[in-house]
């Protein structure tokens, strides 16, 4: 009887001391460096908050932002769409060898990714003679900053959809098709409406991802305030600079855009999960 107490006295209290040690770790990681942030953006209250909010280079560097995210997140939904259709509903060879190239951007450092950006369409690169005597100007101009944008958050539709298409399967197509609907009929009508939620999941982390990109975006644009200076290189700029608060300032703004994320990715995550428990 003792041995057995002693076992579960120790079993009760292994559990509270991982949850005290995860819990530490989130503070000392994530929790307080938030916090501190939200403090230093309104330590000398709200109305230098929104003065910051109102200048040219963060304007400017806000709606350049919007601008990466109006492109990339439906290039990339349109792509994940296509990629995952045909990598769940066709057998063809080589299709390993796809999925390895879709999750490139998850093992590759952005940072190394807008190299070879640079590399293919830099004045030295491959494609630079022919840009510059075109006078097409990729490097450390918005296209390039799109293409990494694009590049960096292409994985997430197709690996949110992949799943979902492969969880459903092809019986409600195949039988839609029998009594006689297009392809495209099939697909607006039978298989969008099944993959809606973890397609709605994808475009929100793809949004997500191009909004926050900093390492590749860096390289390829330049940082040129009021030029080709996105958000996250806005706040590093501003806070090279020492202006703490305009930087602290635009960091809400990102740290805001995350708690959305997370509000409705919790959203989503239940919609998904209750979609697929559905008969």
């Amino acid at each position: 009887m003792t041995r057995n107490s002693e076992r579960n006295q120790q079993k009760s209290w292994v559990p509270t001391v991982l949850i005290a040690i995860a819990l530490t770790y989130l503070a000392l990681v994530l929790y307080i460096p938030a916090a501190n942030v939200f403090v230093q953006a309104f330590r000398k209250g709200v109305g230098p908050f929104l003065a910051n909010l109102t200048e040219p280079n963060f304007l400017h560097a806000a709606w350049l932002t919007l601008i990466l995210a109006l492109i990339a997140v439906p290039v990339n939904t349109v792509f994940g769409l296509f990629a995952a259709w045909a990598l769940t509903r066709e057998r063809f060879r080589g299709r390993a060898f796809v999925l390895s190239v879709i999750d490139l951007p998850f093992s590759i450092s952005p940072v190394v990714a807008g190299l070879m950006i640079v590399l293919l369409y830099g004045r030295n690169g491959w494609f630079g003679g022919w840009l510059l005597e075109n006078d097409i100007k990729i490097i450390f101009a918005l296209p390039g900053m799109i293409l990494a944008s694009a590049f960096v958050s292409m994985p997430f539709v197709a690996r949110e959809v992949i799943p979902v298409l492969e969880e459903i399967g092809k019986d409600q197509e195949e039988a839609a098709q029998t009594l006689g609907a297009s392809g495209w009929q099939t697909f607006w009508r039978v298989t969008l409406p099944s993959i809606r939620w973890g397609l709605l999941y994808g475009v929100l982390l793809t949004n997500a991802r191009a909004m926050g990109e900093f390492g590749a975006v860096s390289v390829v644009s330049g940082n040129i305030a009021g030029d080709t200076q996105s958000l996250p290189l806005f706040i590093e700029d501003a806070y090279k600079q020492y202006q703490t608060e305009a930087a602290y300032s635009a960091a809400v703004i990102l740290a805001l855009l995350a708690i959305v994320t997370l509000v409705l990715k919790d959203i989503l995550e239940k919609k998904t999960g209750a979609a697929k428990k559905a008969p």
